[in-house]
């Protein structure tokens, strides 16, 4: 077995690079859970060179750094020896131990410690500073630059093109809007942004210590209609979970619902009780009323007369991972579809991407608004996307092999999914193909009374009322 080691990181490109003697060998990849990379070989039969872009362009976007986590140096014939430093460089850290390497966020270590983050909550707390004409967005926890937020960020820079966008991510992976200001959570400049914006617009609980300022205000978008129950409506007695709903709820000063039942649902599980709900439809939903299918097709490889199957189940309370109730690959074959496995979004840093013939995990592709789009019919379990994908009027299949375990034990609904799912439910793979060569006009009147309910606000414009309703009552802009 040959031998190279990780030798140093390019300064001028940021490549990783590796150096072996021998045989030149045939290819060098960075593998890891979520994304690869190819490298580039050089050198001759006494001594090669092996360049490791440390970036990587996904779904036909930016070159942009690779995400945090580990990744395999995979070269046939060769076993990489030594250990590599850790490396802070403008756009990620990087250590190498052996074949594994580790990349993180660009953050100095220096600020990860108990200490460092106590002195960095101190000062924002203190709030010295005037407020900017800015707005702080997150999504998921800064994992993408997405949801709800992400179709704010567009129209708010439509209208009001000189206000400041700042966006929260775990790492300069997450591709921003353009425009936009990505600042990686933990760093000093995230905690100054998220002090000195006037409107933090976020889709899930704020994290951290937060301090609200005179004339800086929350809105709280959420994520999607509940089909499971949430926060204070789950089971049990706790009351350090109870406390944490009530501490974060009081945090937010408007919360977006999708439907009037959305709003019913979510303004008393989080005891949101006596602050202002707007229902306007979902900003992220627009796309489905105004946007263009062939162009996300086009980024993700797929022709236009191909069938296209959305796989988009929810995330389960006793696993990390996606659940494995479909076979990606066989699907595909057996349906002549391509099939998109969309996990959810806290299934995106514990999983690894499903892979195969005519098989697309695009559980990292920011707008999962475009993926409904592009797709022909959707699979999804108890997922909000189910409120959404609607929008569409295209086919809808619940695939619930779980659902007495899912609605006895882990969740529950508030509403009995059977009696109204505007498709079929089915137990297996098996009953999933048979049910997408059946004919859907079977459920139409479940679909559009399902529609009357839940779609009345998604015409395309959430976003312009929204931002509109913003401005109106001074939240935003000048």
């Amino acid at each position: 077995m040959r031998t190279a080691t990780v030798l140093e990181i390019d300064p001028d490109t940021s490549d990783l690079l590796i150096r072996g003697r021998g045989e030149r060998p045939g290819s060098a990849e960075l593998v890891g859970a979520r994304a690869r990379v190819s490298g580039r070989l050089t050198g001759d039969e006494r001594e090669w060179t092996a360049r490791v872009p440390l970036r990587v362009a996904r779904w036909g976007g930016p070159e942009l750094p690779l995400p945090s986590g580990e990744y395999r140096i995979e070269i046939p014939g060769v076993e990489i020896v030594g250990t590599f430093p850790m490396i802070l460089t403008e756009q990620v850290r990087v250590s190498a131990e052996g074949a594994v390497v580790a990349i993180g966020p660009p953050v100095d270590p220096s600020l990860e410690t108990g200490e460092a983050r106590a002195a960095l909550e101190r000062r924002y707390a203190i709030h010295a500073g005037p407020l900017e004409d800015a707005v702080f967005f997150e999504s998921f926890y800064g994992r993408v630059a997405g949801d709800n937020p992400l179709a704010l960020d567009r129209e708010i820079a439509r209208v009001l093109p000189h206000t400041t966008r700042y966006w929260s991510v775990v790492d300069l992976s997450v591709d921003v809007p353009e425009g936009a200001v990505p600042i990686v959570e933990g760093t000093a400049e995230w905690w100054r942004a998220r002090s000195a914006s006037r409107l933090l617009i976020v889709n899930d609980w704020l994290r951290h210590r937060y301090v609200p300022r005179p004339g800086q205000h929350v809105l709280q978008t959420w994520h999607g209609t509940p089909l499971k129950r949430l926060a204070l409506h789950r089971r049990g007695w706790d009351p350090r979970r109870w406390g944490a709903i009530l501490k974060e709820s009081r945090r937010w000063d408007v919360l977006l619902a999708q439907n009037p039942f959305a709003a019913r649902i979510l303004s008393k599980a989080y005891a949101f009780l006596r602050r202002p709900v707007w229902v306007e439809g979902y900003p992220r939903n627009d796309v489905l009323a105004t946007g263009d299918a062939g162009l996300t097709r086009q980024d993700l490889g797929i022709g236009a007369d191909e069938r296209v199957l959305l796989y988009a189940p929810t995330w389960r309370d006793d696993r990390d991972e996606i659940v494995d109730f479909v076979d990606p690959v066989a699907l595909a074959e057996q349906t002549g579809s391509v099939v998109l496995v969309r996990g959810h979004s806290r299934t995106l840093l514990p999983g690894e991407n499903a892979s195969g013939p005519r098989v697309v995990d695009v559980t990292g592709y920011a707008d999962v608004s475009r993926l409904m789009l592009a797709a022909d019919a959707l699979i999804t379990d108890y997922s909000s996307v189910m409120f959404d994908f609607s929008i569409t009027g295209k086919p809808m299949l619940f695939l619930v092999p779980d659902i007495e375990h899912y609605r006895g034990e882990l969740r529950g609904f508030y509403f009995d999914l059977a009696e109204r799912a505007p498709g079929p439910l089915v137990r297996t793979q098996d009953e999933l193909i048979a049910a997408l060569d059946e004919d859907p006009a079977a459920y139409a009147e479940k679909y559009a009374s399902w529609r009357a309910v839940f779609n009345a606000r998604d015409d395309g414009r959430a976003s312009e009322r929204v931002v509109a309703r913003l401005i109106d009552q001074r939240l935003l802009g000048r």
